[in-house]
């Protein structure tokens, strides 16, 4: 069964969203999804400084099985992105929710996360 951390935010599109002491968000894909698409062998992150809308593609994982977009949880500008990822996209496998992170984010609002799912809701949604 998938590792779904109780103190993170989830989207319907298999993202977390965790938010860190200085208000911005770090964004990665859930142990669920890293499952799903297997053993992963590239990461195409965004750039820096984008500025973006939820539900907008921010960046795409490549498995051996698929390519798949991850998207915004939230408007926000990418202030960070997880460089170690490109030499490495199997840390996703290995660390969903730690090493493997994405990118973070600034968030316009901090409204948005009200819109996402907590842990529980995640677990019903992907036992469905």
């Amino acid at each position: 069964m998938s590792e779904i951390p109780s103190e993170l935010k989830y989207t319907k599109s298999h993202e977390w969203v965790r938010t860190e002491d200085d208000g911005s968000l770090t964004i990665g894909i859930t142990d669920h999804a890293q499952e799903l698409l297997g053993d992963l062998v590239f990461v195409e992150l965004p750039d820096v400084g984008d500025e973006m809308s939820a539900e907008d593609a921010a960046c795409v994982v490549e498995s051996v099985k698929a390519a798949s977009d991850v998207y915004m949880p939230v408007n926000g500008e990418i202030t960070a992105v997880n460089d170690a990822l490109a030499d490495a996209p199997e840390t996703i496998n290995d660390s969903p929710y730690d090493d493997g992170w994405l990118f973070k984010v600034s968030p316009s609002s901090s409204d948005q996360l009200d819109d996402l799912m907590d842990a529980d809701s995640y677990e019903t949604e992907i036992e469905d």
